[in-house]
């Protein structure tokens, strides 16, 4: 937990260091670190979707995963937990504008997203809980603080509460480690980053604007992607047999 720990720290520090320059920037700049943001989180998302060695077993998690968040509305429930920050850091200020409140849950939603589905995380953390190898997890810790400089500055003080979500989510996952680890096999971690990598390039698109995707929603991909990943020899199995 350590170096989960850590991670947590330098989402911190860099929010913090972001919150500043969020108040001193102008709106133009703003722009440029979310054009930034988003080219950076295409560029990162497609390195890793591009690693799989399944586009079925990735389109078939994302599509079911995709529709069990739309029937449970996750990205309505983070959304709303976004909110329930905001209101304990406003608590006693002045209501902060509609637009203010968007960018703080999207800031919150947006970085939770983007520190918790990627490979280093996923990895890391087994790795670290299976056997107590943190260096993954810390490099990691100092490129979600860089970001986090970034997403503050884009979206305001939300991002620093992802926080939080690294600490439950990758923690979780680090605690787990030693038993998930010989659960989902190489094969599973390597379509895990490729659902991981799709999901962050859904952030990117997010961030230029070109479309609005609920990225939230796709998150039950990720519990999808190993069991796909482990019936699927089965599968193939049974359809060469049938065409044989």
């Amino acid at each position: 937990m350590a170096a989960t720990i850590i991670n947590c720290l330098t989402v911190i520090i860099g929010s913090l260091i972001g919150l500043v320059f969020h108040a001193r920037i102008k709106d133009s700049i703003k722009e440029v670190v979310f054009i930034s943001s988003g080219f950076i989180s295409l560029v990162v998302g497609f390195s890793m979707a591009l690693g799989t060695q399944s586009y079925l077993i990735v389109l078939f998690s994302l599509t079911i995963g995709g529709a069990i968040g739309y029937l449970l509305n996750i990205e309505g429930g983070i959304l709303h937990l976004g909110s329930f920050f905001e209101r304990v850091v406003k608590r006693g200020r002045p209501d902060s504008s509609q637009s203010t409140s968007k960018n703080f849950a999207l800031g919150f939603l947006n970085s939770s997203v983007l520190f918790c589905v990627g490979a280093m995380t996923i990895v890391g953390a087994i790795k670290a809980g299976a056997e107590g190898d943190f260096e993954l997890i810390l490099i990691k810790s100092v490129m979600d603080g860089f970001m986090a400089i970034m997403f503050t500055a884009a979206y305001g003080i939300g991002v620093i509460f992802s926080a939080v979500t690294i600490l439950i989510y990758q923690g979780g996952l680090t605690l787990a480690g030693s038993w998930l680890a010989p659960h989902i096999g190489s094969a599973g971690l390597i379509e895990l980053s490729a659902v991981g990598g799709i999901m962050v390039i859904m952030i990117g698109i997010n961030l230029l604007n070109l479309r609005e995707i609920k990225t939230s929603n796709f998150l039950p991909a990720l519990l999808i992607v190993p069991l796909l990943t482990s019936v699927s020899p089965w599968v193939s199995d049974i359809f060469n047999a049938i065409i044989h």
